[in-house]
This record gives structure tokens, C-alpha cells and sequence, in this order.
């Protein structure tokens, strides 16, 4: 078995634009069985759009300008981490920190109408997903966030890929006990990212904390509707479906509510009612908690 604990960089934008942000590193780490490191994979990428770097982006990243200007595009890179990834024999398993690595690399294969056999039937372990699970956490965590929980001293720059990803090799190795290994699945299209799905669970919490039963019509009318673009349907059935699984969240009582004498209680008690509800929903409502 290789384990090959993945991580990558991608461009930004400042401004609305049908164009794509593409990868501009990528980074791996390979690890044999025992979970030691045989070798690794670093390579800048010089995209198709905003080939230039934003301000943003080299702040967060440390990435020279120079590099992306001197990289390869992606078609060859991508072609040279495949032989990299062959170069050793036996079954492979991605490890990633969330779900956005292995989904912009397919993007950017399928935008370069590259083969997308490999990348799409390789499985792939969430070790975020896997880390909660092992700690009992429901928010999630940075890869700084886990090693410190851990007791384990970051090492090397953040958001460089291969910096992150022997990192995350470090958590794979101290969690490796406890994971899940049944979490590590072949890549599955998705629409939503996970801050619009962070942003529709605080639609539906801060519904019932108004003591309003949530639904996704309201939660569309008063908390979706300018923050998470829904023409695509596919990406709107997929959030509606993440809207219906969620726990029904805890409604207040009446005193947590609002204990301010009779006019705040009969004002609770009409709000409860199901031909109130609705009328409820038209008052202005909370923004729900913003999502990093």
C-alpha cells in the first residue's frame, strides 16, 4: 500500500468571472505501510487564467511571483506527479485534508481534457473527516488546529503544499489507530462547497432559535439567497439534501426565548403556532454565523 498524503494551492480571484481558479502546487508525500516516508512530489504550476497572483494569495501562500512565471502548465505537471505516482508499485490511497485537493485536480483535468480515469477511481481518505470522528469534534479544524491537539509542533510554512502535506502526514501517523479506513472512497462529483454547506446548517440553526421550524424555502428567502449562487440545480438538490439530513436543532423555551412579562410570552406562544410561523419568517432575521 502507498499512502500518498496529498496537498495543494490554488490561484484566487477578486471579481466575478466565468473563468476557473486553477491548482498552482501540488505537493505529496508518499508513505509505505508502515506509515514512514519514502519520498516526495513538489511542482509550481502556471495556469491558464489569473496567471498573475493576487495580493491575497501571495500573502497566504508566500508563493513568488517568479515560480508561477517559470512553471510548467498543467497538463505536464500533472503527466510527471503520474509517473511519480507509478514509480512505485502496489495500490494507492490518497490522504487529504478535506475534500477541495482531489475535486480541483479533476477540474483541472477535465478543463484540459485530460484523462480522468485515474483521478476519479483512486480512493481517497478525508482526514479531517476522519480526524473529527476519532476526537469527537463537529466543527472543523485546521491542519495547525489538529497537530496542536495532538501535541505535535508544526513544522515548515502553511499554505505551501508540501510544507501542509508532511504535516498532515504527521496527524495520519499519530490518528492512524484510530481512523476509519472505510471513510477512503473513489471521487464522487460534488456542487457545494463546504463554506456554502456551513452557511445553510446556520440558516437552519438560527431558524429554530427564533423558534421557527426550518425549512429550506425559508432558509433560501431569508439566509441563502445573495450569499450561495442556486441556478445550477444539481448543486441546489445537493444542499437541499444536506438542509433535510441536519439534526433538528433545539428550539428555546419560552423563557430562554424572551422573559420580558406577558407581552413577550404571548408573543412566543403566537410565534409557535403553525399559521405564525410563516408571519415570523417575514421580520428581519440574524445573519447566520459567517463561514471562514
Amino acid at each position: 500500500m502507498n499512502y500518498i498524503v496529498l496537498d495543494i494551492e490554488f490561484n484566487g480571484r477578486k471579481f466575478a468571472s466565468p473563468h476557473p481558479m486553477e491548482v498552482i502546487e501540488i505537493g505529496a508525500v508518499r508513505l509505505d505501510e508502515s506509515l514512514r516516508d519514502t519520498d516526495t512530489f513538489a511542482a509550481f504550476i502556471k495556469p491558464v487564467y489569473f496567471a498573475k497572483l493576487n495580493s491575497f494569495i501571495k500573502k497566504k501562500t508566500g508563493i513568488p511571483q517568479e515560480s508561477i512565471d517559470g512553471a510548467a502548465r498543467f497538463p505536464k505537471v500533472i503527466g510527471d506527479f503520474r509517473e511519480w505516482l507509478d514509480a512505485k508499485p502496489g495500490p494507492v490511497t490518497f490522504v487529504v485534508w478535506g475534500g477541495e485537493d482531489i475535486k480541483r485536480i479533476v477540474q483541472d483535468v477535465r478543463m484540459h481534457k485530460l484523462d480522468e480515469t485515474y483521478w476519479t477511481q483512486t480512493p481517497s481518505l478525508d482526514l479531517l473527516k476522519g480526524f473529527l470522528q476519532t476526537q469527537g469534534l463537529k466543527n472543523d479544524v485546521s491542519v495547525e488546529g489538529a497537530l496542536e491537539m495532538l501535541g505535535i509542533e508544526a513544522s515548515g510554512a502553511a499554505h505551501r503544499a508540501l510544507d501542509d502535506a508532511k504535516m498532515t502526514a504527521d496527524i495520519f501517523r499519530a490518528a492512524y489507530e484510530k481512523l476509519d479506513l472505510t471513510l477512503a472512497k473513489e471521487y464522487k462529483d460534488t456542487f457545494s462547497n463546504s463554506k456554502e454547506r456551513r452557511i445553510v446548517r446556520s440558516a437552519a440553526k438560527s431558524l429554530a432559535s427564533r423558534r421557527i421550524a426550518p425549512t429550506w424555502e425559508l432558509a433560501v428567502e431569508h439566509y441563502l439567497k445573495g450569499k450561495i449562487a442556486l441556478e445550477d440545480p444539481r448543486k441546489e438538490a445537493e444542499l437541499r439534501a444536506y438542509f433535510d439530513a441536519l439534526p433538528a436543532f433545539p428550539m428555546p423555551t419560552r423563557a430562554e426565548e424572551a422573559p420580558q412579562g406577558a407581552a413577550a410570552a404571548e408573543a412566543a406562544n403566537s410565534a409557535s403556532r403553525p399559521e405564525a410561523a410563516a408571519a415570523a419568517a417575514e421580520r428581519p432575521l440574524a445573519e447566520p454565523e459567517q463561514a471562514e
